[in-house]
């Protein structure tokens, strides 16, 4: 009998561990595939950066919390405390890193140019020509917006850059003649363009970069969360993490 109570104590302490196991919360903008989207057929939220931070987690012995917001929200939820972390294919900037600290960056990335076929703008150089005029769909927030805006600026550009709360409502626009270009991320171009017929990619980048997760500058959990983030690129699991969803050409 001793023996029975013993093992339906253990029992009842492992299920009461896993109930009240401690959670992170991560700020993403779930609307951003391959890196963060809604399963169909689920309606599970899925994605590259999902499965690292739920990695991640799980080698720290945290469950995961993931609070859906529009982009350019989520550093200021980091920063006030809202979410633990911010992963929604955040590009590493100068004028990010004065608000937050940011990983190790797990993958590269390069912002890309949708456009719809028979389009006049068939390449990158087509945007810094100073007598055209385009209408230039891009996520508020993003480095997309951040580039484009900068070089609209710089080099006295015509273009008027038309921002959206979410990457699909610029594709919308993009499909209605609204804009005539959407600048955004390139595996994330390749899923829009993928799921919408007549649109395409240019050739050549508009900018290359990294991705890392942002944090509070004060948060205790920046350290030991780089460096589990810092093992799994190591021992390989975030790069089959991302061949599980892109695929080389």
């Amino acid at each position: 009998m001793k023996k029975v109570f013993a093992m339906i104590l253990a029992l009842a302490l492992l299920c009461a561990g896993s109930a009240f196991a401690e959670s992170i919360k991560m700020g993403s903008s779930i609307d951003f595939a391959p890196y963060e989207y809604y399963d169909d057929e689920t309606g599970d939220i899925v994605g590259i950066d999902v499965e690292i931070a739920k990695a991640v987690a799980e080698k720290l012995g945290y469950e995961l919390e993931i609070e859906d917001m529009q982009f350019d929200s989520i550093i200021a939820a980091v920063v006030s405390g809202k979410v633990d972390f911010g992963m929604s294919g955040f590009t590493v900037t100068e004028e990010r890193k004065q608000s937050v600290d940011f990983s190790t960056p797990y993958t590269t990335a390069k912002q890309s140019v949708i456009v719809p076929e028979g389009s006049a703008i068939t390449s990158v150089d087509d945007l810094f020509n100073p007598d055209s005029a385009y209408k230039i769909g891009v996520q508020i927030g993003t480095t997309g917006d951040l580039y484009i805006t900068d070089d609209v600026e710089a080099n006295g550009l015509k273009h008027t850059v038309e921002r959206y709360n979410k990457a699909p409502d610029a594709i919308v626009a993009l499909n209605s003649g609204k804009v005539d270009c959407v600048i955004i991320d390139d595996q994330v171009a390749v899923s829009f363009v993928n799921a919408n017929e007549g649109l395409s990619i240019l050739d050549t980048a508009y900018a290359l970069e990294e991705y890392a997760i942002c944090f509070a500058k004060d948060s205790e959990l920046y350290a030991p969360f780089n460096a589990a983030l810092e093992e799994l690129i190591a021992d390989g699991t975030v790069q089959s993490i991302i061949d599980k969803y892109i695929t080389a050409d």
